[in-house]
């Protein structure tokens, strides 16, 4: 066979198979690494991706069948970004063409085309002077000819024009018939052209944090450690600015879908550069429209949740991963990966830096600075001036609250209220109330499917389990003993209607994923809490995250106790940033906030060093436990996850795995522990156990 007749493809997305070998096209080209083809597998067909031309294979000629449809005539990735995909489908132990059609809009999924490139329209030089005479009697055709003129020589794209005309078409058409308008393909804007505004003047410690992270010097990893309110965004501007200037491309990823939009308008006030944002609140065609952009250089700088760390940029010269502690990098189901170190893996590929940017960051990523490997630029003042929040422990123990809120916060928060300030209160745990429970004989609601209790929302009269959707209406008394049912403990929902009844004259607004759907509604509430709308602010980790909010005084913690005991062991990491996170958000202009905390263990060691030591304290302390103890980042751990409707043959399987392994300990650098059942082990009406493998 003739060097390239021969291709190796991974097939996907739920075929999961090792490469396959097929015969190229006869009647086609051969089609490049890193394009889609219609491969034939068993009976049907499955989209596959090309990996390798081959000269031979070690299946019989016989067997092997030639591709179908070529789908795309150039690669859709470039050879880092492939590169990457192949690396985390190897390190993640996840078949490699499910991984590719991961990365992929979900059009393209399905073997859908990419898009034309986009058409822009603007006015013609002359538009002005003929517009009284030629649209006299055109209202329509003057109002689109208006918005041209006024966008200048950039003019609008037609996906802008679609959304003040319904029939822009016809409009435009019979304005470039009138020699008004014309179509156009944009090129990349020049450097001269790229500020909108002008950049921010940096402090002294803004100003150290960008000389120490040259963007022209290869590939380096900061870690931005950087209090609440330091500054950190103005500073990724500015290296984001000496990227677009060199006529490179930036990705910048958010940990949230509710931190985009406001990363986006920052850098849209900043430069005049076409930019696509990806994130799942998009529908099909907005995301393979910005994918598409992103990957032909178009948009100059790309936005995005977590996925977008695998979004192809042709030119890019800069990663940013603003919140690198947080969880949300980490996928936690189907194809795992935490994009934080993706981001820093691609960087190191690609030969450019990457800037991990937080206040609390993750004791990987420190130790990883102790070790020589990131720099670490550092911002210990607040620009404003301002000072950390008072802090003040609330010993519910001695003070019993009264729907949740003890008297020493109670008091706060109308002090705050009343001197026009607004106030956040913390509370990790939505709907009305997490237990359903009968008083008499202690019976609780429970789902069916998993092994957790349902829970209760009042509004929409519901039972929901929040681990597998399950939902049923709630019965109105025990179904053992007749008795009256109780709701037992609280969430968002309940917390709200008693915020709403104790302080009548002060609106609430509540942020939670069950109140926060879509982001028109996200932008809708924020908006009414930049206007002070909304006095009281109650929510999840949603409302903690990088969120400016000027006017708060006062954040309370309701329950500061939450993770205090969790069984996971970087729980105490988890805390100590939640509680250093949500603190920020008081105090972020001229005058300190105050921050109080609920507990019932004011003497906890984590709780007393976060409020003597603050974060870099504690994160030392953890680092020794977790050197003493073992884990994590002074050890790896693989997880091999198993699960079936009967308990009994996962335990088999994991027991015949770990038969399989080599043995714990003597010779072996690599313990084996378990099986031992997740800690939800029934979920979704199968159940899950693992084994751990620690080296």
């Amino acid at each position: 066979m003739s060097s390239g007749s021969l291709l190796r493809v991974a097939v996907g997305p739920r075929f999961a198979a090792p490469l396959l070998d097929y015969l190229a096209p006869a009647e086609a080209p051969v089609p490049p690494v890193g394009a889609r083809v219609s491969a034939p597998l068993g009976k049907g067909r499955r989209t596959g991706f090309v990996l390798e031309h081959l000269d031979g294979s070690d299946v019989p000629a016989e067997r092997l069948r030639p591709v179908g449809e070529v789908l795309d005539a150039e690669p859709l990735w470039d050879p880092v970004t492939l590169e990457v995909l192949r690396w985390a489908a190897n390190y993640y132990c996840h078949p490699l063409g499910q991984v590719l059609a991961y990365a992929l809009p979900q059009q393209l999924r399905r073997g859908g085309q990419l898009p034309a490139p986009p058409l822009f329209w603007r006015a013609r030089d002359n538009a002005s002077d003929k517009t009284p005479g030629l649209l006299a009697r055109a209202p329509k055709q003057r109002d689109l000819l208006e918005q041209l003129l006024a966008a200048g020589r950039g003019g609008l794209a037609e996906r802008a024009l679609a959304s003040l005309a319904s029939d822009w078409r016809r409009i435009v058409r019979r304005l470039e018939e009138k020699g008004l308008a014309e179509s156009f393909e944009p090129g990349i804007p020049q450097p001269a052209d790229m500020l909108r505004e002008e950049p921010l003047a940096l402090s002294p410690e803004q100003s150290a944090a960008v000389s120490a992270m040259p963007t022209n010097q290869g590939y380096a990893c900061h870690l931005l450690d950087g209090v609440t309110a330091s500054g950190k965004t103005e500073v990724y501007l500015h290296l984001v600015e000496q990227v677009l200037a060199s006529g490179r491309q930036c990705l910048l990823l958010a940990p949230e879908i509710g931190l985009t939009p406001q990363l986006a308008e920052r850098l849209a006030a900043r430069f005049r550069v076409p930019a696509a944002v990806l994130h799942s609140g998009l529908n099909d065609g907005e995301r393979l429209n910005a994918w598409a952009d992103a990957r032909a250089g178009r948009a100059r700088l790309v936005v995005g949740t977590r996925s977008a760390v695998f979004v192809p940029c042709r030119e890019l010269g800069l990663i940013v991963v603003d919140e690198e502690h947080d969880p949300s990098y980490k996928q936690q189901d189907g194809f795992r990966y935490q994009a934080r170190d993706l981001a820093v893996m691609r960087a190191s590929r690609a030969g450019i830096p990457v800037v991990l940017g937080s206040a609390t960051p993750a004791l990987e990523s420190l130790l990883n600075v102790q070790r020589g490997r990131y720099t670490h630029p550092r911002l210990t003042k607040k620009v404003t001036g301002s000072r950390p929040p008072l802090a003040r422990l609330v010993d519910l123990n001695r003070h019993p609250p009264e729907h949740g809120l003890s008297a020493p916060l109670l008091q706060a928060m109308s002090e705050q209220l009343e001197s026009g300030s607004q106030v956040l209160l913390y509370l990790n745990r939505r709907g009305f109330a997490p237990v359903l429970m009968c008083p008499d004989c202690r019976r609780t609601e429970e789902c069916s499917h998993c092994d957790a209790r349902l829970v209760f929302y009042r509004r929409r009269d519901l039972l929901l389990c929040h681990h597998c959707g399950a939902r049923r209406r709630p019965p109105t008394v025990c179904e053992n003993c007749g008795s009256p049912l109780q709701t037992i403990g609280r969430g968002t929902e309940r917390m709200e209607e008693e915020l709403q009844a104790r302080f009548e004259d002060y609106p609430v607004a509540r942020m939670d994923r069950d109140n926060v759907r879509g982001r028109r509604r996200l932008e809708h509430i924020l908006g009414g809490i930049r206007e002070r709308h909304y006095r009281i602010l109650l929510g999840t980790q949603m409302l903690t995250k990088g969120h400016d909010f000027p006017s708060l005084g006062l954040v309370g913690v309701i329950d500061a106790d939450q993770g205090m005991f969790s069984q996971e062991f970087r729980g105490p990491e988890r805390l100590a940033q939640t509680l250093v996170q949500v603190a920020g958000r008081a105090g972020r202009r001229e005058r300190p906030g105050l921050l109080v905390l609920q507990t019932r263990f004011p003497e906890h060691p984590l709780l007393r060093q976060l409020l003597k030591e603050g974060y870099g304290g504690f994160a030392a302390t953890a680092l020794e436990l977790r050197r003493r103890s073992g884990w994590p980042p002074f050890a790896h751990l693989a997880v091999l996850r198993a699960n079936a409707p009967e308990a009994a043959s996962v335990r088999e399987f994991l027991d015949r795995a770990k038969t399989a392994a080599p043995e714990n300990g003597g010779g072996s650098a690599v313990d084996v522990l378990g099986p031992a059942p997740a800690l939800m082990e029934r979920r979704r009406d199968r159940n899950h156990a693992h084994l751990l493998a620690r080296s």
